[in-house]
């Protein structure tokens, strides 16, 4: 997926909005690393810093230090927490990117990385995974991960062949294909009784299990999807003006929204299958960006990538920490922060969707 040529705008319409300022940069990538340090560090096992830093170095090919942790602590950090702590940071940029190019697709704040029935989707493949697939937990993320696109692909497909073709009968489609998906989870969900609590565990969203398989899993998608909406980011600009604006201009609005909705949705599917159903990152970040740093996709984009993974670490440390040794589901500590924030937000959509 290409950008698209954007012609220059000068005849009566500003198109070239402010770039990215170097000190949002800093505040992005410091939020990042704050997160990533109190990720690796917290825990019920407590870890010397010093020590967790060397190991850390370690890493590097051609450093060679002595962590001084014990072996039990060294597996600690390498098995559990810094595999956790990479996923959650992948899945968290990932929807967090998603929803902000959702959002410049549709020109709605408020849309997020599930909207054309990706989380349904993926739900209705790991419930068959789980009540069909025997005890072979491999199947899960495969299964979830193909039920999302076939969502988004039948979504996208209705809504093009209505006869409005724009982005709300897209949106509604989405709705329609989410819905009908949601019931035959529930009837297969009431019919395999004895697995809901493992289907729920799914739901609620867990990196509990996270090892380095799931980050290597993950981690293709997570780099060419961002990269795609990265190229996009200048064109997200110009359709925020209306799509027969932004086609005077020379850009397809159709084909860059198909460009970008893809390349979400493909980022989105692969984030769920491996983390499970975790809602409302890809509105908190995105919206609270738009807050601080503008309008401009040029900077919404990145932003809300750093800032992504790094309300993602810091909610999943939430989650294990606060009622230790058992753990919060990641999905009820974002929606805890998430659904407040929401309605806050509703409060502010309609200045930024005029």
């Amino acid at each position: 997926m290409s950008a698209v040529a954007v012609p220059d705008a000068g005849a009566g319409l500003t198109l070239s909005r402010a770039r990215l300022r170097p000190h949002w940069w800093l505040a992005g990538l410091g939020a990042l690393a704050g997160a990533f340090v109190l990720g690796i560090m917290v825990g019920p096992v407590a870890l010397a810093p010093g020590a967790v830093l060397r190991a850390l170095l370690d890493l590097i090919p051609g450093v060679h230090l002595a962590s001084g942790l014990s072996p039990t602590e060294s597996a600690i950090l390498m098995q559990i927490r810094l595999p956790r702590v990479v996923l959650g940071g992948l899945v968290g940029a990932m929807l967090s990117i998603s929803g902000a190019a959702y959002q410049g697709a549709f020109r709605n704040p408020l849309a997020d990385p599930y909207l054309l029935g990706a989380a349904a989707g993926a739900g209705l493949g790991a419930t068959l995974a789980i009540a069909y697939g025997g005890a072979s937990q491999s199947l899960i993320p495969v299964a979830a991960f193909a039920g999302a696109l076939a969502a988004v692909a039948v979504a996208y497909a209705v809504g093009r062949s209505s006869a409005g073709r724009n982005a709300t009968t897209l949106i509604l489609a989405g709705v329609a294909i989410a819905s009908f998906l949601t019931a035959i989870q529930t009837f297969v969900q009431q019919r395999e009784s004895d697995t809901l609590r493992q289907v729920y565990t799914w739901i609620l969203g867990r990196l509990s299990t996270a090892g380095w398989s799931d980050v290597l899993l993950v981690l293709p998608y997570v780099v060419v999807s961002s990269a795609a909406i990265l190229l996009h980011r200048r064109l997200l600009d110009v359709l925020s003006v209306g799509d027969e604006e932004a086609e005077s201009l020379g850009v397809s609005a159709r084909r860059v929204r198909l460009a970008v909705v893809m390349a979400a949705s493909l980022g989105t599917a692969a984030a769920v299958a491996v983390s499970g159903l975790i809602g409302f990152v890809g509105i908190i970040v995105p919206h609270t960006v738009r807050l601080l740093a503008g309008m401009s996709y040029r900077s919404i984009l990145p932003l809300s990538l750093a800032g992504g993974a790094a309300f993602m670490i810091l909610a999943d440390l939430l989650g294990r920490t606060v009622v230790a040794p058992a753990e919060i589901p990641i999905g009820v500590v974002t929606a805890f922060f998430g659904a407040p924030f929401f309605a806050l937000a509703l409060r502010t959509s309609r200045r930024m969707l005029s």
